[in-house]
């Protein structure tokens, strides 16, 4: 198994998990039975982790959806498809690795899936951009997502990226216009969409492949304007006050749920999704056929109406006196 990175809060659990890994190496050449030690230590663990993550600050909680041990894109379809192939390039001369997608099953359901993929380590993050995507792999995401609608597929949309490529090469190529297109052509979709945020959704970067029916969240990750770093930046012109700017962004999952910007929360397993990948990909695909299931029983039209509504509604609680009965769409 290989070693957890351990975050600074999580500290108080080093002893124990040294401990435990003790034992375990102590067992494999010791006739003694250490089992009964092991299950003490363990459960002991498991409590203490269960405290520590009780109680998270919304900076905290930054630092779980950026772990990198957290499941990628990548990860949870390998985990929760039941068959996969990923298809390249966006038919203008680019193939960017920070936006993936293809086509799979899920629960025999066959499906098209984008995501943003990050990397393991330094070598693979460059390679991937640190999942921050150009104006290619944007238009690729679009590429896809009209195969989808033109045969009748559901989108499923995985988000996980500090933001969009904000290089000038990217300025060059359009990088806000890629953006704005796949905003306006995902209103437009006739299948399903379904967007789930399963680490980082930063700026316009998420929202780039973020328009969807159900926008699902885990419990962990975070959903926001800007990174705190650079909210605290441009606010305050002092970058270490982003716990301040963490708080204030109200980035959270329970806050986005209060806020209505999202539709529901995925539970997490005690630790986050690095501790137990296997039971967060169950739980993401048990949400994933749930909401399939319910978003099937619309027509093309309900769909459009709903998915407009939904996001016209954002915002209202700043305008207080804004009529409801004004967003309307004629289609």
């Amino acid at each position: 198994m290989p070693r957890r990175s351990l975050l600074e809060f999580e500290k108080p659990l080093i002893e124990l998990e040294q401990q435990i890994e003790q034992i375990r190496q102590l067992a494999k050449y010791s006739e003694a039975d250490m089992s009964q030690q092991l299950l003490q230590l363990e459960n002991l663990a498991s409590r203490r982790r269960e405290e520590i993550f009780s109680r998270l600050t919304p900076a905290q909680k930054i630092q779980i959806a950026r772990h990198p041990q957290r499941p990628s894109t990548l990860d949870y379809i390998q985990l929760i498809t039941d068959e996969w192939f990923e298809l390249h390039g966006d038919r203008c001369g680019s193939d960017d690795q920070a936006l993936i997608g293809g086509i799979g099953s899920i629960d025999s359901q066959s499906v098209i899936v984008i995501g943003h993929q990050k990397g393991r380590d330094t070598k693979e993050n460059v390679a991937r951009n640190f999942g921050m995507a150009s104006p290619g792999g944007y238009r690729k995401a679009l590429r896809l997502m009209n195969h989808a609608d033109r045969f009748g597929l559901p989108i499923i949309c995985f988000i996980d990226t500090p933001g969009a490529y904000a290089g000038l090469v990217a300025e060059q190529q359009g990088q806000g216009e890629a953006i704005a297109v796949n905003l306006r052509e995902m209103f437009r979709f006739r299948v399903p969409i379904i967007a789930i945020v399963i680490g980082e959704g930063g700026s316009g970067g998420a929202l780039g492949i973020g328009v969807a029916d159900r926008l699902l969240i885990f419990e962990n990750s975070i959903y926001t304007v800007a990174s705190p770093e650079a909210c605290s930046s441009i606010l305050w012109r002092d970058s270490t006050k982003s716990s301040e700017a963490a708080a204030a962004l109200k980035i959270t999952s329970p806050d986005l749920l209060r806020l209505g910007l999202i539709d529901a929360i995925l539970a997490e397993p005690s630790g986050g999704n690095h501790w137990a990948p296997l039971q967060a990909a169950e739980t993401l695909k048990v949400a994933l056929i749930n909401h399939l299931h319910d978003l099937r029983s619309l027509t093309s039209g309900e769909l459009i109406k709903k998915r407009y509504r939904k996001f016209r509604r954002m915002g209202l609680f700043l305008e207080a006196d804004v009529n409801t009965s004004d967003l309307t769409v004629d289609l």
